[in-house]
């Protein structure tokens, strides 16, 4: 499909319904370009729709998953030598950056990060957005806004202070604190956690277990998670029994019972 054409900067695959989403600037510390950005927004737009998809994978190349979006060649002109006119910031934003953040929330297809080296900026942003983020014991996490004498955009200060809550929130808001590995699992940043040398098994064995899963259950769960943090009770039960009705009458519904009568494992296709 067209969708998934890689981009200058960005490797994207589909294999065995794994969607592979590889950063791949590695002398800029993976910073997002904008070309970058519209291959991402296309690429899980896509896959959303896309009944091939079972899982959606992001990765980077090099030493670090990614360093933020790349402000300074936006400035300085880039590639063409053209500065951007005033205003260029508010035009942009709504189609890229705060395109990419509720598509990753809302896409029911589940998300998967895997995570070294410096994750900031919108890279940390995309890293909360996922289902599950897996970091090594390298990994170090920023929010350089305020280091930088501008404010956050991408999600930044609704992600934060709903995943590590208002307090540490501030810390790296307000007071652009590095967050080191460790400290991250310990505030609820990230999945998990491990060396360096255990952290594509993890990945690939969650990822895995994502992508033999029921499908159709998963990510309407998905979607009543993350809908459930802005609604009522009364309208979330009605939202739970929609979901139930659906999930009810998929294939792997009935492969689910069909595996606990029989005392077998499930073999979920995703239908």
């Amino acid at each position: 499909m067209s969708e998934y054409a890689g981009r200058d900067g960005l490797d994207v695959t589909l294999d065995g319904g794994i969607l592979h989403l590889r950063l791949n600037r590695p002398a800029k510390r993976n910073a997002l370009s904008d070309e970058m950005q519209d291959a991402l927004i296309a690429a899980v737009d896509a896959a959303g729709r896309d009944e091939a998809v079972r899982v959606i994978l992001i990765s980077a190349a090099g030493e670090h998953f990614c360093s933020g979006f790349d402000w300074v060649a936006r400035n300085t002109g880039g590639s063409r030598g053209d500065r951007p006119r005033v205003g260029s910031i508010q035009r942009r934003l709504p189609a890229q950056a705060h395109r990419l953040i509720p598509l990753l929330l809302e896409t029911q297809t589940p998300v998967v990060c895997r995570v070294h080296g410096w994750c900031a900026g919108i890279g940390l942003n995309i890293a909360l957005a996922a289902d599950f983020t897996v970091a090594d014991d390298t990994t170090r996490f920023w929010m350089p806004f305020a280091d930088r004498g501008f404010t956050p955009d991408s999600g930044a200060t609704w992600l934060l202070p709903r995943r590590i809550g208002d307090v540490r929130a501030r810390e790296m808001l307000l007071l652009a604190r590095v967050v080191e590995a460790r400290e991250a699992t310990d505030w609820g940043m990230v999945h998990r956690i491990v060396s360096a040398a255990e952290l594509d098994a993890t990945v690939d064995d969650l990822v895995a277990q994502l992508a033999s899963g029921a499908t159709v259950a998963v990510g309407l769960t998905k979607w009543l998670i993350n809908h459930g943090r802005e609604t009522s009770l009364f309208d979330h039960h009605h939202n739970e029994a929609f979901a139930l009705e659906l999930s009810s009458r998929s294939d792997d519904f009935r492969e689910g019972l069909a595996a606990f009568r029989e005392k077998r494992d499930p073999e979920f296709k995703g239908r």
